[in-house]
């Protein structure tokens, strides 16, 4: 559907503010679709950013500052979404053998069987894959991309 519909309105100064727009809306959209797979494991967007980057670092661990680098929203709490995670079972956190300031933070196998359960529930692809082929993601991505500079 066209943002015009969505959002009924066709007061735009531009095509770049109503993309500025259409982007901002598309964001919240896709929020919206995925916090239902989250709220069925009882986590955030954001709990699940961290998951997914510390599996990523599985087995290593990971330091705050590490997830703050790689989070999709960098105005989020990392430490205060760690502590979460630690209270749910999900991470665990330990002391930095190298330095004993830093601390390391680690997925468990709870958070391991958590992320696997969404795996197997849904797959992001089918977000767009309706109403996009393969290419056009591609290119979409590459323009978004291009946008950030």
């Amino acid at each position: 559907m066209r943002i015009e519909d969505e959002i009924q309105s066709t007061n735009f100064e531009d095509n770049y503010h109503k993309a500025v727009i259409n982007v901002a809306y598309t964001q919240g959209w896709l929020a919206n679709y995925f916090r239902c797979h989250f709220d069925k494991h009882n986590i955030t967007q954001q709990q699940f950013n961290i998951l997914r980057i510390l599996r990523g670092q599985y087995p290593k661990p990971a330091t705050i500052n590490l997830l703050k680098e790689r989070m999709i929203d960098k105005m989020s709490d990392a430490s205060r979404i760690v502590d979460r995670l630690v209270q749910k079972g999900l991470v665990s956190r330990c002391t930095n053998n190298k330095d004993r300031r830093a601390v390391d933070i680690r997925i468990s196998d709870e958070g391991l069987a958590t992320l696997s359960k969404m795996d197997a529930e849904f797959k992001t692809k089918e977000v767009l894959s309706n109403n996009l082929t393969e290419d056009e993601a591609a290119t979409l991505s590459d323009l978004l991309d291009k946008m950030r500079g």
